[in-house]
């Protein structure tokens, strides 16, 4: 079975049946044997915090674009070393694990630099006062581990200048060599020994020798000249010794990084322009995550999303038209959804996404906790408003009583309970108000947007209409709305009051109009959003142009 992440989400602004067809869903796959995230693209309102809570539900993860990330896919994974590893070290490494190149990180993870195969050949084959330069700062115990040797004396106050001299023993003896400060090879003859180390040599690297006499080691101290016995013989150590330095010394810190979290198709635009093989990929601390190619970027597949109670693209995720789209479930009209193969799409014509999802599990015989069952019945009675919305059908009414059973719930009493946290107004900002459960339409080519709040009583809306007024027409124009338009509908009461900005405004009052001597009239039997208030706009809305 494909375990690859699907993420669930109904739309903007949740309300509580997005956010519970969502949770419903996911657990409905998983027990299917996939990978489903439920998710939210927003803030949830009191009421579905209340149910959460209530029910002992987690919040759905926020989801805030389709588009996958570096986090999302596979890149390689971290090989990292030190910047104290010798070069001898890292090359061979690099041969062990197949790979060009090596990140240079701190104690912690964190990146320093990178190191690749060809800045280790440049050591072996370029100018060799770079080599001279980096032996000089490298410690006399990474030269005797490079060379596999051992540290016969080491002196901190050695004056070696990086400089090597292979000594071959002619008649002249070492008379005609400038050794001073010098690295000296030298074989098993003490007298050369103690000559090279009385002409200033920097250093002693004794080769095909099993001891050096205590002679040549007392001399050594006074002339702080260290002393490393070469576990090579004097070819092999001349190659090795200039890959003692440490990798800190060459390392590039320049770096092409790329953070876990940057999009995959940003990513692969600047690999367009990049010439490397691959790239560091950090965390925001800058910890090495892996590595990234041209390959990984190749390969990468978009996420996988499934929509619940919703199927705009101004409702959904943002770039949403780039995700892998399975499925949709939802109730509302048909809109704008394009996908490049067939998909699992269902829409009932059905007061609520709940009740779709409760189906589902019905007819796939599976059994719905108690929990969940709490959850999707309080997602039932707010979406259909306790069945008293016109979009109501005997299934959504069905379908609650068969979960109120499950959950043991009462629903006169649960649904009392659950509009009192909802319906209370008062004290609440108009502008979280107005956000709370907003949708946005297009309406013959126009932007339309309407908002719904669940009051005990329309007439509190009454007591803050001039701060209603002042936020609505700030907010049509911070997002450039042709009409906003805010309902205020009292399940109690069973009726709307309506509120409008925007160049369209005037459609509001000939879709609900006032009674004589009234402004924002009280709108008997208007409760749905779906089938009434949308219809009843759009008809005015196209009347009006």
């Amino acid at each position: 079975m494909d375990k690859k992440t699907i993420y669930i989400t109904g739309h903007r602004h949740p309300d509580t049946d997005s956010i519970v067809s969502a949770i419903a869903y996911a657990q409905f796959k998983e027990r299917k044997g996939f990978h489903a995230v439920p998710c939210r693209l927003g803030e949830m309102n009191a009421e579905t915090k209340y149910l959460l809570n209530r029910f002992n539900v987690e919040a759905p993860m926020l989801f805030e674009d389709a588009r996958a990330t570096l986090d999302e896919i596979e890149i390689d994974e971290p090989i990292t070393i030190s910047p104290m590893t010798t070069m001898m070290e890292a090359l061979q490494m690099m041969s062990d694990q197949n790979k060009q190149s090596l990140s240079v990180v701190t104690d912690q993870g964190k990146l320093m630099g990178m190191v690749t195969k060809s800045d280790l050949a440049n050591i072996g084959l370029g100018d060799t006062a770079l080599s001279i330069r980096l032996l000089k700062e490298t410690p006399t115990e990474f030269i005797a581990k490079t060379i596999s040797g051992q540290v016969l004396y080491d002196d901190e106050d050695r004056h070696f200048n990086g400089k090597v001299s292979i000594i071959a023993i002619a008649e002249t003896r070492l008379r005609n060599y400038e050794l001073k400060d010098r690295m000296v090879i030298v074989g098993n003859d003490q007298d050369a020994q103690i000559t090279a180390i009385a002409k200033g040599a920097g250093m002693l690297v004794v080769v095909w020798t099993d001891e050096v006499a205590d002679e040549v080691l007392e001399m050594a101290k006074i002339s702080h000249c260290p002393i490393i016995k070469s576990g090579h013989g004097t070819m092999n150590t001349t190659r090795y010794l200039f890959f003692a330095p440490p990798v800190k010394l060459i390392m590039k810190t320049d770096l092409i990084s790329f953070n876990i979290n940057e999009f995959v198709e940003e990513v692969g635009k600047k690999l367009m322009k990049s010439r490397f093989r691959c790239y560091p990929v950090v965390d925001d601390d800058n910890r090495l995550c892996g590595y990234v190619s041209r390959y990984h970027i190749l390969n990468q597949h978009n996420k996988q999303v499934i929509l619940v109670d919703h199927n705009e693209y101004s409702q959904s995720v943002k770039s949403i038209e780039k995700a892998d789209l399975l499925e949709v479930i939802d109730h509302h009209r048909v809109s704008d959804i394009a996908t490049h193969r067939p998909i699992f799409f269902r829409n009932e014509i059905i007061g609520s996404t709940a009740a779709i999802i409760t189906s589902i599990y019905m007819e796939n015989q599976m059994n719905i906790p108690k929990q969940l069952a709490g959850l999707l019945l309080g997602a039932i009675l707010s979406d259909t408003l306790k069945f008293k919305s016109p979009t109501t059908t005997e299934k959504d009414m069905g379908m609650a009583k068969v979960l109120a059973e499950i959950a043991e719930l009462d629903i006169e009493q649960f649904a009392k309970e659950m509009f009192k946290v909802s319906s209370n107004i008062m004290g609440k900002p108009v502008n979280e108000l107005l956000n709370q459960d907003i949708k946005q339409f297009d309406i013959d080519g126009k932007k339309v947007a309407i908002a719904q709040v669940i009051a005990y009583q329309v007439s509190e809306a009454r007591e803050i209409e001039k701060e209603i007024a002042e936020v609505m027409n700030e907010y049509a124009s911070d997002k450039e709305l042709d009409l906003l338009v805010l309902a205020f509908t009292s399940i109690l009461e069973n009726g709307s009051v309506f509120y409008a900005a925007g160049e369209l405004a005037k459609a509001v009052k000939e879709a609900f109009p006032d009674h004589e001597g009234e402004e924002h009239s009280f709108q008997e039997d208007i409760l749905s959003r779906k089938n009434q208030i949308v219809p009843l706009l759009s008809r005015a809305i196209i009347n009006s142009i």
